[in-house]
């Protein structure tokens, strides 16, 4: 896919120096660059690379002034780091603007189906779905029976979603995700044998959320798991039976929240953190990577450490907790001396 130097200013509402025509078809580093790249400088730090830089277009600030002569045909912006991502979103669209329906799919006549869906190959729709507008389904994805799926949905390789899962519209899920399998449900008898609890609720994810790869969100025991508005699950996060997730939170990879906690708004959590079942964490909390939460959490709190405590007081104990040795020691021949002077 190819994009003139015309095209690209007209998507950015941009200015051209240089050659108008030239063609680009990747993007690139400025670093990195090389012929048929595009490339975009923001930070001074990396002005002196635009001199050396073999990328065929570079964006730029329309306040930038070359101190020598180049080579690559600049694009002039009000914020060259915005427009690139504006240029990166856009081109992702076009990338990913599949329609159709592939060779060897399934989809049960009881199915609703959308207008404008792509359906990959190997892909199954089973009874009673309900599909929107713009889906795009890709290869080898399953839907379980009686799910719901609003319009603008992205799902990508090899996702599962079990049966009465409710997913919002302009939700992206990556591959390999599973959504709605059984909660970690088990009742030990007196003999210490362990019976499965039947998990017959479901998962409700509403609208404009993210979940990414390889990452599991269990269907309740009885009524939901609920992933709130605005949601951003990073990979190979576990969410258990029955836990809801505030709107606007975000997760970072490797987490996994225990059955019915309730995590509130706009909260931001670290990779590798441990949350136990039966919480509440408050709205606005921020959790350091690899924390582990054994008690409820209020709102607005900044915490670290397993067990978790204050952010700022983890910081100033860190810096004992390193001189642990020192200060055993040092109380060690305190205790010696004390106990010659009492003799």
């Amino acid at each position: 896919m190819k994009f003139t130097a015309t095209q690209i200013a007209g998507i950015l509402e941009g200015e051209i120096e240089g050659n108008k025509n030239v063609e680009v078809y990747k993007l690139s580093k400025i670093e990195e660059g090389e012929e048929g790249s595009l490339t975009f400088l923001s930070n001074p730090k990396y002005i002196h690379y635009i001199y050396e830089t073999k990328a065929t277009i570079a964006i730029v600030n329309k306040d930038f002034v070359p101190e020598k002569q180049i080579e690559t045909t600049l694009i002039k912006v009000e914020d060259a780091y915005k427009a690139f991502s504006t240029l990166l979103e856009f081109y992702n669209q076009v990338k990913l603007n599949k329609s159709g329906i592939e060779e060897y799919t399934f989809i049960s006549k009881t199915a609703t189906i959308g207008e404008n869906l792509y359906l990959g190959s190997f892909s199954i729709i089973g009874d009673n779905v309900n599909i929107g507008n713009n889906v795009k389904i890709y290869p080898n994805v399953t839907i379980g029976e009686n799910v719901f799926i609003g319009d603008n949905t992205t799902i990508f390789s090899g996702v599962n979603i079990y049966s009465e899962t409710t997913i919002g519209s302009d939700c992206v899920i990556h591959a390999g995700a599973v959504i709605g399998s059984d909660g970690f449900g088990f009742a030990p008898s007196e003999e210490g044998i362990y019976s499965k609890v039947p998990q017959i609720g479901n998962v409700v994810i509403e609208d404009n959320v993210d979940i990414g790869a390889a990452t599991t969100i269990d269907r309740a025991t009885l009524g939901s798991t609920i992933i709130r508005k605005g949601v951003k699950l990073d990979n190979q996060i576990q969410i258990a039976h029955n836990v809801e997730i505030g709107k606007n939170t975000v997760i970072a990879a490797q987490t996994g929240i225990a059955g019915s906690t309730k995590i509130g708004e706009n909260c931001m959590i670290g990779g590798q953190v441990g949350i136990v079942g039966h919480l509440t964490i408050g709205n606005n909390v921020k959790v350091q990577a690899q924390t582990g939460i054994a008690k409820n959490v209020k709102d607005n709190e900044v915490i670290q450490g397993t067990p978790a405590f204050g952010y700022s007081d983890f910081n100033k104990s860190y810096v004992y907790f390193k001189k642990l040795p020192e200060l055993v020691a040092t109380i060690n021949t305190l205790q010696k001396e004390i106990k010659a002077l009492k003799k």
